[in-house]
């Protein structure tokens, strides 16, 4: 279970990054927007590969829905 948790925490980091990187793209200006739109690419990437890695993790039992609002 803690492994599973710095994978998640790994990987909220790694998206916060690419999504400081596109900013700092954008803002700054430097370089062509490739740079800008590979970030934003990574960053959907891991989003989806976090999602579907708490889907899994959701299925096989690993985690489990705590019922807030029940």
């Amino acid at each position: 279970m803690e492994l599973f948790r710095l994978i998640v925490v790994g990987l909220l980091l790694a998206i916060l990054i690419s999504l400081g990187r596109a900013l700092y793209f954008m803002s700054t200006g430097k370089g062509d927007s490739g740079q800008m739109v590979r970030a934003l690419s990574w960053r959907i990437g891991l989003s989806v590969g976090l999602l579907l890695l708490m889907l899994i993790a959701a299925r096989q039992g690993s985690i489990t829905p705590h019922g807030v609002g029940r």
